[in-house]
């Protein structure tokens, strides 16, 4: 396996479980490292949150720059046209990315895969088709890619995952109406999905963060046993 490329933080000795978070188009994996103190609660247990940086590509709907992306951008309409190959290659990294925690001692009902925007693309559509159950999963500003064919792809292994989701109702880069519309489609497979609308743009806000916390310090408590 290649060397991992990102940073990682952890809230103590002996984990007992990893969130894998990706970042937002343009950004990098110290994006949402501050976040991690502003999560915690006392009396949680030790948590290793892992933060990969998406490869650095050209973006089409950016006049070709190149920036760190889980995938291109080709246009305004996200489902007419999709680079399926960059979408799926990045399924792949963190589908390795679970095996990677898996072999370090956390195994999948440990681990949480979160994203923003691009990155919570691609964790949904890692849940959806992951063959072992996950902790769950941590959506912010984001919607499913590869809609058509999902239905077709998901493994039933995670239709009872919970899912926490979050948008802001002012999004003009990703409609508040994709958010929901992916927020349906999970919830019509099983998911506990916890929904949240915040009056923002493409951004998080102070009371995500609390919502986030209260949601995954009950998913903590419910975690199986070592």
């Amino acid at each position: 396996m290649s060397a991992f490329d990102g940073v990682e933080r952890q809230t103590g000795p002996h984990p007992v479980a990893s969130i894998l978070w990706l970042h937002g188009l343009g950004a990098d994996a110290n994006d949402f490292v501050p976040i991690v103190p502003e999560l915690l609660r006392p009396g949680w247990p030790a948590l290793r949150f892992v933060f990969p940086n998406a490869p650095i590509r050209p973006i089409t709907i950016n006049g070709g720059a190149r920036m760190r992306g889980w995938y291109d951008l080709l246009g305004m309409d996200l489902a007419a046209r999709e680079d399926e190959a960059g979408i799926r290659q990045s399924i792949a990294a963190l589908d390795a990315l679970i095996e990677r925690e898996s072999g370090r001692g956390i195994p999948p009902a440990r681990q949480f895969v979160a994203g923003f925007s691009q990155g919570g693309a691609i964790a949904m559509a890692t849940l959806l088709r992951r063959p072992q159950r996950l902790a769950g999963a941590i959506l912010l500003s984001t919607y499913l890619p590869l809609a058509t064919v999902t239905a077709s792809e998901a493994r039933p292994e995670n239709r009872d995952t919970p899912v926490f989701m979050a948008h802001g109702a002012l999004d003009p880069l990703l409609p508040q109406a994709l958010g929901e519309r992916s927020a349906e489609f999970l919830r019509s497979r099983g998911h506990p999905l916890e929904w949240h609308s915040y009056s923002m743009a493409h951004s998080v806000c102070g009371d995500e963060i609390e919502h986030l916390a209260d949601w995954l310090g009950r998913r903590l408590a419910d975690l199986p046993p070592c």
